[in-house]
């Protein structure tokens, strides 16, 4: 039971190596680190869509 809980935990992280991910998003894209990690959480490395996402945050 215990790994399940330690499974979410890591889950709703970003990982320590995408930090670097995170900075690069925030300059690029003007959005904030909490919806870079969000972002980067639901879409991965997929830098397309990564911008795309970003810009319709910026358009709310």
């Amino acid at each position: 039971m215990a790994t399940k809980e330690k499974k979410k935990k890591k889950a709703s992280r970003v990982v320590k190596g995408q930090e670097l991910e995170v900075e690069h998003l925030t300059e690029i894209a003007d959005v904030s680190p909490k919806q870079a990690r969000a972002l980067l959480r639901k879409h991965g490395a997929d830098w397309t869509k990564l911008k795309d996402e970003a810009e319709d945050l910026k358009e709310d």
